[in-house]
């Protein structure tokens, strides 16, 4: 959020049940349309191999939020 508020585009990742504690922070820093990419949890046991997975799983919604914010 800090990032965004000094211009930069950017975007939070975070797993389902953490969306609505991020939702909650970004409406707290007025920033209610702060896009979030929401992936599936956990994240901390995964292989490497499966934490990658989740990161392409993640990167449409990545992508298409910072070039939807450029326009």
């Amino acid at each position: 959020m800090k990032l965004e508020a000094l211009g930069v585009p950017a975007i939070a990742i975070c797993t389902e049940p953490f969306e609505s504690g991020a939702q909650a922070i970004a409406n707290l820093g007025d920033m209610p349309d702060y896009p979030f990419a929401v992936i599936q949890h956990p994240i901390g046991s995964l292989t490497p191999e499966q934490l990658r997975e989740r990161a392409i799983e993640a990167a449409p919604q990545v992508i298409g939020s910072l070039l939807a914010r450029r326009k």
